[in-house]
């Protein structure tokens, strides 16, 4: 049974509630356990808490969910690109698969609602590089 962590955004709580569902039910249908769920404030967050996470020998994989949301600026832009890179690099840094379940930038709270899905998404990514990925250090 795989062992997944998810990291889940607060900020536009109204999306990621959603989305975390969606991502417990996708975990349930794959008979995978979610064996621990951390909050952080927002998705700018996420890398050190997927860091941590991937560290453990009791997690196979980390689902990121968050929502970034656009806004008279391009602060959208700066986290949702900060945070992707940082969170790639924990992935190679750990060999740990971690998915990144964020909608935006550049979209509205509405339009970030109308995808609610990319929870699940993360969890069938994080799962599907599971069953792919060969074994460290297998040479053949």
């Amino acid at each position: 049974m795989s062992r997944l962590a998810l990291v889940v955004a607060q900020f536009n709580r109204s999306v990621t509630e959603p989305m975390e569902a969606a991502a417990h039910d996708v975990a349930e249908e794959a008979e995978a356990e979610i064996v621990e769920i951390v909050e952080v404030p927002g998705v700018y967050d996420a890398p050190l808490a997927a860091d941590r996470l991937a560290r453990r020998g009791s997690v196979d994989a980390v689902a990121v969910i968050g929502a970034v949301v656009t806004g008279d600026t391009d602060h959208d832009q700066v986290i949702a690109q900060s945070t992707a890179d940082a969170l790639t690099e924990v992935s190679l840094d750990h060999d740990t698969p971690v998915t990144l379940g964020v909608t935006g930038p550049g979209m509205s709270g509405a339009e970030a609602r109308e995808r609610t899905d990319v929870g699940a998404r993360a969890v069938e990514s994080a799962l599907s590089l599971l069953g792919e990925l060969p074994e460290p250090g297998d040479e053949s």
